[in-house]
């Protein structure tokens, strides 16, 4: 049976000869094998071809006539196949700090990788244990105590024995890392002497973790004879936004990505090792980091960039939970979520997934799975762009503290046009989220702005209670949840329900959150109990549906 590729409505020139592609390109079960495979053309539009047929192969490359050198033959190829073809990379795995927080878990880590026989993984690594907030502590420390006492500052001397106790540990020679320690002391000698820590010098500093933890990693899959080869993203083509410290990944970085790894690969079977977390900003081209678990987002871009079949995030949780295991320690594993469940769960205060790490893959409907390293034997989550809701009332609880609510009120806000517009350009002009007001010093800055157009009430000391579901039941939803807040005798303070369609979120005093959250889950996940509503609209789980 033929396969159509289209390519969107939008020109595809070949890099050979600057010539048309056919739009409707036609072909049977073949595949495209080049005999130099070092010379590839500009693949964007041919990346998003090949996902049309099938994402779990590498991207497709083409090049026509003119360089017909470089084809070798058309080879015949299943592309429904569930099996590796031909050994080509099939998926990301992302482990986490937790995960290769010592030698012991290292170790772990790659006999967890090992069991998978049948995958050729390309591996993203976060920095070792605590080792970022080590080395953020240590840069302010080194900015107060003074350019003799820098060797003296106890993160460092815990980072350094940390990491060289490892390489120990797994026989490993003390050369993979000792320069970047050497570095990373010199760079805090230089923070001291300047009594002063840009954020540009702050990504410099904390990307000595992920650089350390992947370079062990790899020695030692090479020493116990896996062939590993290791990667700095920002060597490889991660491109970002000069916003450091919270960086974006530029659309440059999809195409530059898979070819530097594509062709690696090609060449030689090593499985590829990635720093997560770090980029290289566009114009500076100074590293950057994307923001606090922006291994994550890592991990998805390059499954992105390669269209790989499965992006497997490895945590120290059995998945994503129905609520925060801290507050409430009968929390349960969701079996299954969407892309804007996971979503919402991230940006609500979820620490299980980055807020942007489900776009890559929503992108190239990649499904996402997330696993526990330490029970790898549990089933975890698996995020896809759809599941099954009809019997499907509430997902998960995320709880987000310490919130100031401003109350903002105006006379003039009647009738007026563009009040709204108003008070949320003030925030624009100011640089913060409206949903996050760090600071004092911040919040007064709000205050004094908007109380040129309008009263504005401080409530400080507030909680973000967000209910993750079906929301097309919302009713049957705030039913359970008011009945949960009258038997508490908590008083909610505001109800939000904006244009996604699987959150509402409830404000409440901090002091009455958690009290809040286990209340609410007893209710929606233990009690059993359905209402007449629930009868009524069809629904028969209060659980996740299965």
């Amino acid at each position: 049976m033929s396969i159509a590729l289209h390519s969107c409505n939008s020109r595809i020139l070949c890099g050979g000869c600057s010539n048309e592609f056919n739009k409707n390109l036609q072909f049977s079960r073949f595949q495209l094998n080049f005999r130099n495979r070092h010379q590839f053309v500009d693949f964007t539009s041919c990346r998003r071809l090949f996902a049309a047929v099938d994402r779990r192969k590498s991207p497709f490359f083409t090049i026509c006539s003119a360089k017909d050198a470089d084809v070798a033959a058309f080879e015949e190829a299943n592309f429904s196949s569930e099996k590796n073809v031909d050994g080509e990379l099939t998926c990301v795995m992302k482990f986490g700090g937790s995960s290769v927080a010592s030698a012991e878990r290292m170790t772990e880590v790659v006999h967890l990788i090992l069991s998978f026989p049948e995958e050729r993984p390309i591996v993203v690594l976060s920095a070792m244990g605590k080792t970022t907030n080590n080395l953020l502590r240590a840069a302010e420390k080194a900015v107060s105590c003074g350019h003799s006492s820098v060797s003296e500052i106890e993160e460092l001397a815990f980072i350094k024995e940390l990491h060289l106790r490892t390489v120990k540990e797994l026989g490993i020679d003390n050369s993979v890392i000792s320069g970047h320690l050497e570095e990373l002391e010199l760079l805090l000698n230089g923070i001291a002497r300047l009594k002063e820590l840009t954020l540009r010098t702050q990504d410099k500093l904390v990307s000595f973790g992920e650089c350390m933890s992947t370079r062990i990693f790899a020695a030692y899959l090479n020493k116990i004879g896996t062939k590993a080869r290791q990667y700095d993203a920002f060597d490889i083509g991660f491109v970002t936004t000069d916003d450091f410290t919270n960086a974006e990944i530029l659309e440059a970085t999809y195409p530059a990505v898979a070819s530097k790894l594509y062709s690696d690969w090609t060449n030689d079977h090593a499985i590829p090792i990635v720093t997560g977390f770090l980029g290289k900003g566009c114009k500076s081209g100074d590293i950057t980091t994307l923001g606090r678990g922006g291994s994550d987002l890592t991990a998805t871009t390059i499954g992105r960039a390669l269209g790989l079949k499965e992006i497997q995030v490895w945590k120290d949780v059995d998945g994503v939970l129905t609520c925060d295991p801290t507050i409430h320690p009968g929390a349960k594993p969701v079996p299954y979520l969407t892309f804007e469940e996971a979503t919402e769960l991230a940006y609500f205060g979820a620490q299980v997934l980055h807020p942007l790490s489900m776009r890559p893959a929503m992108d190239a409907s990649i499904p996402v799975r997330v696993k526990n390293s330490y029970n790898p034997k549990a089933p975890g989550t698996l995020i896809a762009r759809n599941r099954d809701m009809t019997k499907a009332l509430l997902t998960s609880i995320v709880l987000k503290q310490n919130i100031t609510m401003l109350d903002i009120v105006s006379t003039r806000m009647l009738g007026q046009f563009g009040f709204l517009a108003k008070v949320f350009s003030i925030f624009e002009d100011l640089g913060i989220s409206v949903d996050v007001v760090a600071t004092s010093e911040e919040l007064d800055r709000v205050i004094e702005e908007l109380g040129k157009i309008a009263v504005v009430k401080l409530l400080p000391h507030r909680s973000i209670i967000s209910l993750i579901g079906n929301i097309q039941y919302s009713s049957l939803i705030l039913e359970k949840a008011f009945s949960v807040f009258r038997r508490t005798n908590v008083n909610v303070q505001m109800i939000s329900q904006g244009a996604s369609k699987v959150n509402m979120s409830l404000i409440v005093n901090d002091g009455e959150a958690e009290q809040c959250v286990k209340a609410l889950h007893y209710a929606f996940f233990e009690s059993g109990e359905v209402s007449d509503a629930a009868l009524n609209n069809g629904i028969v789980e209060s659980v996740p549906a299965n």
